[in-house]
């Protein structure tokens, strides 16, 4: 390993903790509550990000040399196995681990570098086909939803680019320290709300069906409707839809995975790679919370 790729993976563990701070988000753990979840709280989180960090850095080491999906799948598995040690079983982060971890890989990847590069279109372009075509081996909650639903799920969106990212949670979180002054925390629930309100979401699904789906996209169009974090009341909103989520028992983990990738890809800046970098290129950079 390098400093590099040890790097991206402390981007991705800091994205991740910065996704568990931001509050309040509809159903989902954060710093003060567990949402819908019995299973989990921030604890559980932060244990398995910490589990996480040497395999975000694995990943964008393995794709510097070149690595296929079966490679990084590989990885994948390990640092799913090292997610259920460090949380007696529980999955936190399975989602996390393939969105975010192939975009690490992306960013390891020799392709990135240019000026504007995106790293959603370098996964796509590298490992899209591959993820499409791969056989489904561990049937998760979320790829029965899409199955059944006819949604892409996670597998649809990382084939694709990442378009909810670029498209909707990049736009929003932008939005969201504008309409703030640049608060951060504000930003990220602008964002968590957009995301909910355009997305597929697999675990909306897995939990309450279409009509959870709707009822989910729904009220966080609301909440943007009447000015997302722009109103002078809008932690009062948030917090009640959050608490209609809990009541109803939906998590949108779904969005909750974007929304930590969306993070990771906005704080990406340019800066030289040191001399035992992975290559002579640029590298995403910013400060590490």
């Amino acid at each position: 390993m390098n400093a590099a790729a040890n790097r991206i993976g402390d981007l991705a563990v800091s994205a991740l903790l910065t996704e568990l701070r931001v509050w309040p988000k509809p159903g989902l753990v954060s710093r003060v509550d567990s949402g819908s979840h019995a299973d989990m709280d921030a604890d559980t989180f932060r244990a398995s990000a910490g589990a996480l960090r040497p395999f975000f850095a694995t990943l964008a080491y393995a794709a510097a040399d070149g690595a296929g999906m079966a490679e990084l799948r590989t990885i994948g598995r390990a640092a799913e196995r090292a997610m259920l040690t460090a949380t007696g079983g529980v999955n936190t982060h399975r989602g996390a681990i393939f969105g975010l971890g192939l975009l690490c890989a992306a960013a390891g990847s020799p392709d990135f570098g240019g000026e504007g590069e995106r790293l959603g279109e370098i996964a796509r372009r590298r490992w899209g086909r591959d993820i499409l075509d791969a056989p489904v081996t561990a049937w998760s909650h979320g790829t029965l939803a899409s199955r059944r639903y006819g949604v892409g799920g996670a597998r649809g969106e990382a084939a694709a680019g990442f378009p909810h990212v670029y498209r909707v949670g990049l736009p929003a979180l932008r939005l969201g320290l504008h309409l703030t002054n640049g608060d951060e925390n504000a930003a990220g629930v602008q964002a968590c709300f957009a995301l909910i309100a355009e997305v597929a979401d697999t675990n909306l699904l897995h939990r309450g069906g279409a009509e959870g789906l709707r009822f989910a996209r729904r009220a966080a169009a609301s909440f943007l409707a009447g000015g997302g974090v722009g109103g002078a009341d809008w932690r009062a909103r948030a917090i009640e839809t959050h608490r209609k989520f809990v009541a109803l028992r939906l998590s949108p983990g779904g969005s909750a995975d974007l929304l930590a990738a969306t993070l990771f890809v906005h704080s990406l800046e340019s800066r030289t790679v040191p001399e035992d970098g992975i290559s002579r290129r640029r590298l995403p950079c910013f400060a590490v919370r």
